[in-house]
């Protein structure tokens, strides 16, 4: 698996087919959609919606929107936060990491996982935090796997949703 940074052509547009890829990676993660409410028909994901989703997010500074490809495929996406808005927090944060459907359970988001880490640990780094949202217990159970602990409960900056706030410090690289 190989990381990307997504990068917009001339006055920010996405290219065609990335955005095509890009939407049916969105729209295959329609249960976490319906309980997100990032879009409103989970079940009706357009590319217009993911390109101004992207656009938001790309936006936001310190933010980073990495693409996971396999073999020459997207298979994932990650959202990253060089710093919290909230000045007490020191860590980076993971805003989304998401694995196109058809490919769960196969390793695919352990693997952009660790590479999301290895970035943080190269740029020096020493933990990471990422916000769950309360009724998802699937997504708390995949990241306390990976060796992430809840912290905190509260609601998210933008929706107000109940969240967990997971926590995992990053040990060094090793030489």
């Amino acid at each position: 698996m190989i990381l990307e940074p997504l990068t917009a052509g001339p006055g920010g547009a996405l290219p065609a087919p990335l955005l095509t890829e890009l939407t049916a990676l969105y729209a295959s993660n329609r249960e976490y959609h319906a309980l997100s409410g990032d879009f409103p028909d989970p079940g009706d994901v357009r590319p217009e919606q993911v390109a101004a989703v992207l656009a938001d997010e790309a936006a936001v500074p310190g933010a980073e929107v990495l693409l996971a490809y396999d073999r020459g495929r997207l298979t994932g996406i990650a959202i990253t936060l060089a710093r919290h808005p909230d000045p007490a927090d020191p860590d980076p944060w993971i805003g989304l990491l998401m694995i196109d459907a058809g490919l769960h359970g196969q390793g695919h988001g352990r693997r952009l996982a660790s590479l999301v880490e290895d970035r943080f640990r190269r740029a020096g780094r020493t933990a990471v935090r990422l916000a769950v949202l309360t009724d998802n217990p699937g997504a708390l159970a995949f990241w306390t796997a990976l060796g992430y602990e809840v912290i905190d409960h509260r609601e998210d900056r933008r929706l107000g949703r109940p969240c967990a706030v997971l926590r995992k410090p990053l040990a060094a690289e090793r030489a």
